[in-house]
């Protein structure tokens, strides 16, 4: 993880941590690592989410931007994945997406593309944060007459959700789905998308003022989206996040299917259909032990890596798998996506319950989810140092594993982002890993607070 750069993108408050002027730098610093012997004047696009912040980044990134000679186009408010796709489809030299995902209003983020609509390269970034940071070389500045321009792409909202719906390639007409927009990105697109591939939708929190995204709203707050399918009869109801590249899902009783169980469903779909590539699905340390079985069960290989979609691409791309992602809905199709899409996502589930005529909730029997109990503790900063080498600790977790047996686990883990040690424990016991989990939690507690 870069200083600047977090396993997806620079982040934090905006206007005090977040600034105008280092998003403008970070323009500056992007447009001079692009241009080479072949590209002169990169063409970058930028979309945003409906933070009330986002205007003020914007446009201090094309001003970054320009400076250098850098061309600018402007996607206006769309999905993070609309600017992963639409970086490739038009021939952009990279793409920026301004938004801070699930987080409050006051957060944003900067979280640049490559050409090929990835995550910019690790070696890039990092000369972006040596010019930024370490003032490594000084900006470089156009010519009067190779200033860049800047030019307002209006069809990229109709190019993105003619790709998703050509990706889905169903009529899902009959089905009646609510959409919890998050008051974010797919406040622009869900209504669109979702109307074209025949779905007759109840829109939910897309109305963005700018301060109410992911309010109370969206994947991080299922609570009204359940209570609503559940009392209006509907087939479904989907939740996306700020920058719409989770979902989650609701069945038809009001009970929340989160994106390991989604990722359950599509990969035993997509392996019945001949097109599980590997015959294998990807998840991290920190997906329910339940899927493993399910896995086991149908005879699916899965792979795990440390949390963090990032890491999730990189497995995937390194390897030939063509399904994975997270319990928190970001799920990664990559025949179709180069990063995660709420609403593609959300669109394969229905696609599946259409053509299969099942009920999500007997979909979602495929996988039974194991109790897991997670508790922080917080700890000093040479605690979250010591864990690595602190015997006690190791001592309790090869305690509790050796306890747990078969029947549940023990991951133990420090934070990256704030001083903490999350310790979460999975069984088929929940008294049984709760009692463990705060004994291992107090052991860790104190040797590193």
């Amino acid at each position: 993880m870069g200083r600047l750069f977090g396993t997806d993108g620079a982040r934090g408050v905006a206007n005090t941590e977040l600034t105008a002027e280092l998003a403008m730098n970070i323009g500056r610093a992007a447009a001079m690592v692009l241009v080479n012997d072949e590209v002169k004047h990169p063409t970058i696009l930028i979309g945003k989410d409906t933070r009330l912040s986002g205007d003020m980044l914007e446009g201090a990134l094309i001003a970054g931007l320009c400076s250098v000679g850098a061309n600018v186009k402007l996607l206006g408010v769309v999905p993070t994945p609309a600017v992963a796709y639409l970086v490739k489809k038009y021939n952009a030299d990279a793409g920026v997406m301004i938004s801070a995902s699930h987080n409050p209003f006051e957060f944003n983020g900067i979280k640049i593309f490559s050409s090929e609509g990835y995550k910019l390269p690790d070696d890039l970034e990092n000369r972006i944060e040596e010019i930024v940071l370490d003032h490594a070389v000084p900006y470089a500045t156009a010519n009067d007459g190779e200033i860049g321009r800047v030019d307002t792409l209006e069809s990229a909202v109709d190019d993105y959700i003619n790709h998703v719906a050509e990706a889905v390639g169903e009529d899902l007409s009959g089905m009646e789905v609510a959409l919890d927009c998050s008051n974010g990105s797919s406040s622009r697109t869900a209504e669109k998308l979702f109307t074209k591939l025949g779905v007759k939708v109840h829109m939910l929190f897309d109305e963005p003022d700018g301060i109410n995204i992911n309010k109370d709203c969206g994947s991080t707050h299922t609570k009204k989206l359940q209570e609503y399918v559940r009392k209006n009869k509907l087939s479904a109801g989907l939740a996306f996040d700020g920058d719409a590249d989770r979902c989650l899902a609701v069945d038809e009783n009001g009970n929340l299917v989160d994106g390991d169980f989604l990722i359950a469903i599509c990969a035993n779909d997509m392996m019945k259909n001949g097109k599980l590539k590997k015959n294998t699905a990807v998840g991290t340390v920190m997906t329910n032990m339940g899927f493993s079985k399910f896995c086991e069960a149908n005879g699916i290989d899965f792979v795990s890596t440390k949390v963090g979609d990032r890491y999730v691409l990189e497995s995937m791309l390194q390897n030939g798998y063509n399904i994975g992602g997270e319990q928190s809905g970001h799920i990664i199709f990559l025949d179709h996506s180069t990063t995660g899409d709420g609403e593609l996502s959300g669109a394969m589930l229905l696609s599946i319950m259409k053509r299969t005529g099942e009920k999500l909730s007997d979909l979602a029997k495929i996988m039974e989810r194991y109790p897991q109990v997670l508790i922080n503790v917080k700890v000093s900063n040479e605690g979250k140092l010591s864990f690595y080498t602190d015997k006690e600790v190791k001592a309790e977790i090869d305690r509790v594993t050796e306890i747990l047996g078969d029947t549940g686990r023990i991951l133990v883990r420090v934070s990256g982002t704030e001083p903490l040690v999350r310790v979460m424990l999975e069984g088929e016991n929940l008294e049984q890993i709760q009692t463990l989990a705060e004994e291992a939690a107090q052991v860790v507690r104190e040797r590193l607070a």
